[in-house]
């Protein structure tokens, strides 16, 4: 990953890592209340409200090679059960853990003589610049994870009838009477005989009074 432009201290998801120096062991735990950016989670299924407060719980150490950082956030998604379609609320926690390294140090944590030309091998790596860190790629990579790709309002949600959309879970009872295609044809000729034969028996009696009338 490149070194991002001068990151901005006032941001609440950067942090600041002058306190740990740069000796090895020395540790930092924070915890802060941030409000959740916009698009945090799983977008059209489930996520964080932008503005919903997220608390993190962080413990930062110091390495040879930078400063690792080790938390946990915490928050309430909201989105829709994927088989009824109502509303629904999950108290997320998604835990990460990942590696901010000290741009001018190798894999080993030793001072680099001169500059190299890494692009490759830093594609995948986040950096501490001058002294802060951005925590917000990571947190989003660590929400999704921690999401379910297809929530639900409980595990056992029935969900929607197929015919009618009535929503199983409030009318247990629910079911139309299901009716064979194969007989449908069946059905509409006995009806049609039974026409028929009402037909047949009026003309009968019809021609039964007129003798009588006779």
């Amino acid at each position: 990953m490149a070194l991002n432009a001068r990151l901005d201290h006032r941001n609440p998801l950067v942090f600041d890592t002058h306190e740990l120096g740069r000796r090895p062991g020395a540790l930092q735990r924070l915890t802060r209340t941030i409000d959740a950016p916009r698009d945090l989670g799983l977008q059209g299924v489930i996520g964080v409200p932008e503005g919903a407060p997220v608390k993190l719980e962080l413990r930062l150490e110091s390495v040879m090679e930078g400063v690792l950082v080790t938390g946990t956030a915490r928050a309430t998604a909201e989105g829709e059960c994927v088989r009824c379609l109502e509303p629904l609320e999950l108290q997320l926690e998604a835990d990460f853990q990942e590696m901010f390294s000290y741009p001018d140090a190798d894999d080993r944590g030793r001072v680099k003589a001169e500059p190299a030309d890494d692009a490759e091998d830093d594609e995948d790596r986040l950096f501490i610049e001058d002294g802060l860190f951005d925590l917000e790629p990571v947190l989003r990579d660590a929400v999704v994870l921690a999401l379910p790709m297809q929530p639900v309002c409980q595990e056992d949600c029935p969900g929607l009838c197929a015919q009618c959309g009535t929503r199983l879970a409030d009318d247990p009872d629910h079911h139309h009477d299901a009716v064979d295609i194969r007989w449908a044809a069946l059905q509409g000729l006995a009806g049609s005989l039974e026409d028929g034969e009402k037909d047949e028996i009026s003309g009968a009696e019809a021609g039964v009074d007129e003798k009588q009338e006779k």
